[in-house]
């Protein structure tokens, strides 16, 4: 008897659970769609103005001007962005004659491009890097005409990015060229 006791509570409480709340609504389960963050494009764009050196090695004469520069690179990942360069003097260049006496001032414009490898090192918000490449500087209307020389580049930089599109850089770059001509740049956005 006492088994049959116990099977018919149960049975009353089982059938009880079928019958309390009265009208049961389906229950929907809640589905959280992630926010979608949009990537960042690998492509970017940048002025920059800064000022320009050119050497000549064995006269010592030098030309320097202020120049305006325009960037346009990929980034491939947070560590290698691979970047071109063009600068332009902006108005006149000065003119040292060096070691010799009877040259005349220079008077042209003064522009260079580059293109380069960048290896980049992400520290918070800075970035450091270096670049690696190859370019030319030109010189405009000389006494025997236009001068072009090209050869390896290299520099290095540090950059702080305000927001994800916004950043500020400042660098120096060496022109290495062919015949003893030597331009740096010192940019800064």
């Amino acid at each position: 008897m006492k088994k049959n006791v116990l099977s018919l509570v149960a049975v009353m409480a089982l059938s009880g659970l079928a019958y309390a709340g009265g009208d049961i609504a389906a229950v929907e389960p809640v589905v959280e769609v992630p926010e979608v963050m949009a990537e960042p494009s690998p492509f970017y764009l940048g002025l920059g103005i800064g000022e320009a050196y050119v050497n000549d090695d064995f006269t010592n004469e030098e030309i320097s001007s202020t120049t305006l520069m325009l960037q346009a690179g990929y980034q491939y990942n947070a560590y290698l962005a691979f970047e071109g360069r063009y600068t332009f003097g902006l108005g006149g260049s000065d003119y040292d004659a060096g070691n010799l006496t009877d040259t005349v001032g220079y008077d042209g414009d003064l522009s260079t491009w580059g293109v380069y490898v960048k290896p980049m090192y992400p520290i918070g918000d800075f970035n450091v890097y270096a670049l690696l490449g190859y370019g030319e500087v030109m010189l405009d209307d000389l006494v025997g005409g236009d001068a072009v020389e090209g050869g390896f580049q290299w520099g290095l930089g540090a950059g702080y990015a305000f927001t994800q599109n916004i950043s500020v850089f400042i660098d120096y770059v060496s022109c290495m060229m062919i015949q003893g001509l030597t331009t740096e740049h010192n940019l800064m956005t």
